[in-house]
């Protein structure tokens, strides 16, 4: 039995309080992660300046979601597209409030969950236009698009809006974070334009092996945290992560090396990252036998884009769209299939046990959104490079950002 505490009438646990708090960690943590991931693919040049902009989402969504951004997700707006500022500045909420989602945790504890949330989602883009943008667009981009794109859809989906009442379900993110950051991430390169040196190789795989470890990490918290308590749906969700996201990096190490001749170290954290977002929406809502095939399918798909994308030559630098995008829409579709009220009764049950009408939703919510942060990002990126240059100049570019835009270099190559 879990440990608890009477407080305003409702039972506080203070074992799934517990488990918050590390989950809560453990989200936070992957956006670090993220930088190391990106830091390592950037060419050597570039570093800092694609690990910088993961950082400052650490800080400045946080001063959003504190003064804003928490009231528009989660108060108010019952069935509408986006919430109220009834709980701006974290209005009427004190240490003795239970988050009313279960009455189990404090709200303290479900805001700064969510908050990471919110933090990682935006620099998941960052990848994509990565050695061509500029630090004050990227500021005003990071602001604008958590208020118009990703508020609207943590509200509509898990604040109680429009797509809740209509039936949409996503345990951990993959509308709501994967999908909107992966098409997201495709706007801005087809906006932005291709790199000055397109071939420019990873400065640092043992980084990015390093970051894509913490991630998977982290995506533990991610997703059985995401359940906001301690009990069995925590539990699945959690092995369900583990299993998809194995299944996946064997499926896309298999597949590249078949078609390289020899197996890929980077190929591999890939597919591990590609499994992890592809399960992130079904973590806790399909059973244990459908992860393999879920973890299988993303290694293979989301190998594919990638493949389809260097064809057109998008030049997604850091493969966002192929492994985040496309992992969140298909991990959104094979929940519309695989997902059962037998294993989580708060869900639904997908195309296999009879409901294709759930499985219509989803597919229409994931393809809706996608289309939203595809058309919103390209437009936003016009308009703020009406205030300032979205691009770096190509001296610029040639002289690595870290330098020419931050006066910094990560490694003081004189000393070594």
């Amino acid at each position: 039995m879990l440990s608890t505490i009477l407080l305003q009438g409702s039972v506080l646990e203070t074992g799934s309080t517990g488990f918050m708090l590390v989950a809560t960690s453990l989200v936070m943590l992957m956006t670090p992660g993220l930088a190391m991931f990106y830091g390592g693919l950037a060419t050597k040049r570039n570093i800092l300046g694609i690990m910088i902009q993961s950082f400052v989402s650490l800080g400045w969504t946080t001063v959003l979601w504190v003064l804003f951004g928490y009231s528009l997700c989660f108060s108010g707006g019952d069935g509408g597209i986006i919430g109220n500022f009834d709980k701006a500045f974290l209005s009427g909420i004190s240490i003795d409030t239970l988050w009313a989602g279960n009455g189990k945790i404090p709200e303290f504890v479900f805001i700064a969950y969510q908050m990471m949330f919110a933090i990682i989602t935006p620099a998941l883009i960052t990848g994509a236009f990565a050695n061509r943008v500029t630090f004050k667009a990227y500021m005003i981009f990071l602001t604008f698009w958590q208020i118009l794109v990703y508020y609207p859809f943590v509200h509509m989906i898990w604040g109680g809006g429009l797509l809740a009442h209509w039936g949409v379900i996503d345990f951990a993110g993959g509308i709501v974070v994967h999908a909107t950051a992966g098409f997201a991430a495709l706007a801005s390169v087809l906006y932005v334009g291709a790199r000055v040196d397109k071939n420019s190789t990873p400065n640092s795989i043992p980084l990015v092996a390093i970051g894509s470890g913490l991630l998977w990490f982290g995506w533990y918290g991610f997703n059985a945290g995401s359940e906001v308590a301690v009990d069995k749906i925590t539990s699945l969700a959690f092995i369900n992560t583990d299993i998809a996201a194995s299944f996946a990096t064997i499926a896309w190490l298999v597949v590249e090396w078949s078609r390289e001749k020899k197996p890929k170290f980077v190929g591999l954290l890939t597919g591990s990252i590609a499994g992890l977002a592809t399960i992130t929406p079904c973590a806790g809502f399909v059973p244990i036998w459908a992860s393999p095939l879920i973890g299988i399918a993303a290694g293979l798909v989301c190998y594919l884009a990638v493949r389809f994308k260097n064809k057109m030559q998008w030049d997604d630098a850091l493969d966002v769209w192929g492994v985040h995008g496309i992992g969140g829409v298909l991990g959104t579709i094979l929940l519309g299939v695989f997902a059962s009220k037998a294993i989580n009764a708060s869900g639904a049950d997908g195309l296999i046990f009879g409901s294709g009408s759930f499985f219509f939703k989803e597919v229409v919510a994931v393809v809706a959104a996608a289309a939203y942060a595809f058309g919103f990002t390209y437009l936003m990126l016009i308009i703020i490079n009406l205030i300032t240059p979205v691009r770096v100049s190509e001296e610029e570019e040639k002289d690595g950002l870290d330098n020419s835009l931050l006066g910094e270099r990560a490694y003081d190559e004189g000393a070594l």
